[in-house]
């Protein structure tokens, strides 16, 4: 007998609590680029060396030390740049102690799997739950050295979490080895250069309540004047009055610049941050504040028009809208994307199968949008899969966690509700019970399309699996009526459907059908049972 894990009860995913918005900074002089390459550059100095002692500190890190740093950075740029690189410093360095946990319950993850599997005879063949032994000797050898690399690297990534220590690189790890790897990169030291420098730089300014336009340190008027206070070695460089350096760009922020504008007319606060895009030359400027989380609406109301499904694939969001009763309605839709090339490529296809799926879901009138609650974090390791390294590769490059942040963030502001359901069994389930039935000659509905389906009706709260027949031997006697759709002890369940007007019932004419669960008001020679018995008492 299967048995099968517990489903989790859908729920409403949060909307967001932070909005970010960029705008390009055009027509700077070259006065101006020098400018800011000069302050980005000491103040990333700075950064680096409050990040080293930040570091350092570890464990032992309290408000004392943190003041200690600030004190010191203040002299050498203003109280609220030192204030803005101390509080880097910090994210920063308990991003990386999350980091350490991750990977340390990763390589726990791949010395349990590979212990289990070298206990298993070679070529001993696995289950859906566990894996089977090593194909080979020569493989059982190969792993059995690597479990003990591996345990080398948990004693040693545990010794430094239990001592604080974690290992950051400013400008990332991984452009620091694209320096001895030139050519296959496509780039000269020159540009690599470039790259390495604009990456290590600082110009970030956290806003401040109750302030001028909400940011004393870059400060954006609601006209879009852009100006940079000067830190206290570069004051010499300023145009304007109190150490300040305007640009000659103006900002406008198409989206959201409504919101952005009233924000800094309240003298709310806004964080901002500039940066140099080396490739194509261009600088830019993101503007970010805080929002107050909207408050979830209750799961009847988001569901009360139905539901839009979405199964998340490796190249196409497949999706399919459901009424309220789980019933799909009209046609599949699909929304593909491109997940090759850079970063950015890939996160663009994906924000453009996200906007066709709201513009679709506020054409259709629905209120929400179901999607599976995945996570692969411990899917795509490669003791688990072994030589499936296609299907690692393929679970890797699914926007999963991403699609639903990036989702929810864009529905909030259409007022479509995002419900995250359970994803067990959806794709086999779905494939089981509504792939064929839904398939017609004029339509064929994939296993994407079914999986849908299933996703939809279960956030919905409707059995995913539809009526199975009882077996032959025993139709009602021993196990029951067998199905999905209603509970042994649900009144009327044994009784007629009500018949709804609609396509398929169109030509039947009223009352039709009232009294087809009565066996009596049928045309048959004999009484039932239960009629002679009620007959024959007293």
């Amino acid at each position: 007998m299967t048995v099968l894990r517990p489903i989790e009860a859908p729920f409403v995913a949060c909307g967001p609590c932070g909005v970010a918005v960029r705008d390009r900074l055009k027509n700077l002089t070259a006065a101006d680029e020098q400018v800011l390459r000069l302050v980005g550059a000491h103040l990333g100095a700075l950064a680096s060396g409050d990040l080293k002692r930040r570091c350092a500190d570890g464990l032992e890190h309290d408000n004392r030390t943190w003041a200690a740093r600030k004190r010191e950075l203040t002299g050498l740029s203003s109280s609220r740049w030192a204030g803005a690189i101390t509080k880097a410093s910090h994210d920063q360095w308990a991003l990386a102690r999350r980091c350490q946990a991750a990977h340390i319950a990763d390589l726990e993850a791949a010395i349990a799997t590979i212990r289990h599997r070298l206990s298993l005879p070679v070529g001993e063949k696995g289950t859906r739950k566990a894996p089977g032994g090593y194909r080979s000797r020569r493989e059982w050898h190969a792993k059995s050295r690597r479990l003990h690399a591996l345990t080398d690297r948990l004693r040693r990534e545990k010794a430094d979490q239990q001592a604080g220590r974690v290992r950051i690189v400013r400008g990332g790890k991984r452009l620091a080895r694209t320096r001895h790897h030139l050519d296959d990169a496509g780039l000269t030291e020159d540009e690599w250069r470039q790259k390495w420098q604009a990456g290590r730089w600082f110009l970030a300014a956290d806003g401040e309540s109750g302030k001028r336009y909400g940011n004393e340190t870059i400060r954006i008027t609601p006209d879009g004047e852009v100006s940079i206070r000067l830190p206290a070695p570069l004051a010499h460089l300023a145009n304007a009055p109190h150490g300040r350096y305007i640009l000659a760009s103006r900002v406008t922020f198409a989206h959201r610049g409504t919101q952005w504008r009233d924000r800094i007319e309240a003298n709310r606060a806004v964080a901002y941050r500039i940066h140099l895009d080396v490739d194509r030359g261009r600088w830019y400027i993101t503007a970010s504040w805080q929002i107050p989380p909207a408050p979830t609406i209750p799961m009847s109301a988001a569901l009360a028009a139905g539901v839009i499904a979405v199964d998340t694939n490796a190249d196409h969001l497949a999706a399919w809208r459901l009424d309220v009763h789980g019933n799909p309605i009209g046609n599949p839709r699909r929304f593909p994307y491109d997940l090759s090339g850079n970063a950015d490529h890939r996160d663009a296809q994906v924000r453009h199968a996200r906007t066709r799926l709201l513009h679709w879901a506020k054409t259709c009138g629905v209120k929400a949008i179901a999607i599976e609650d995945l996570d692969f974090a411990t899917e795509k390791t490669r003791e688990k899969h072994g030589r499936r390294k296609r299907f690692r590769h393929l679970i890797s490059g699914m926007p999963t966690g991403r699609l639903r942040a990036r989702l929810t963030a864009m529905a909030e502001a259409t007022g479509i509700a995002i419900i995250a359901a359970d994803p067990a069994y959806t794709s086999k389930w779905g494939a089981q019970h509504w792939q064929a039935p839904l398939t017609s000659k004029k339509r064929t509905a994939t296993r994407h399309d079914a999986a849908a389906v299933a996703i939809g009706r279960r956030a919905l709260g409707h059995p995913i699996r539809r009526r199975t027949a009882p077996p032959p031997a025993h139709r009602s006697d021993e196990h029951g009526h067998r199905t999905a759709q209603a509970r042994p002890d649900a009144r009327g369940r044994d009784g007629p459907r009500p018949r709804i007007p609609g396509p398929r019932t169109r030509s039947a004419p009223p009352g039709y059908g009232e009294n087809a669960g009565d066996q009596n008001a049928q045309h048959r020679s004999e009484r039932s049972t239960e009629h002679v018995q009620l007959m024959l008492s007293p």
